[in-house]
């Protein structure tokens, strides 16, 4: 799996966390994974991804079910991730077929 790819599945899991609209409180999670996510880049720089371009193709051509499970791929990676939103996702991805 390349650098790239790994920025791939952070930004799909971020969008993933945001289609969990029942969530209460999905906006400080999302903050929480965007930093998470700089975070990552600043330590593992790429120069051949381009981040615009990447997370417009991502929010528009990746499936609801990819983002879920990228959003608990990334969750699990993170300390401070919330058990219920994470039971909630996978409660989600049984009834997406």
């Amino acid at each position: 799996m390349t650098i790239e790819d790994v920025y791939r599945y952070m930004i799909s899991g971020y969008f993933g966390v945001m289609e969990m609209d029942s969530y209460k409180l999905k906006e400080y999670v999302l903050n929480d994974i965007k930093n998470y996510i700089k975070e990552y880049m600043k330590d593992n720089p790429s120069e051949n991804f381009n981040l615009d371009e990447e997370v417009e193709n991502i929010k528009n051509n990746v499936s609801v079910k990819t983002k879920l499970q990228d959003a608990l791929l990334v969750l699990n990676k993170m300390d401070n991730a919330p058990m219920d939103l994470i039971l909630d996702i996978k409660h989600r991805l049984k009834t997406i077929k």
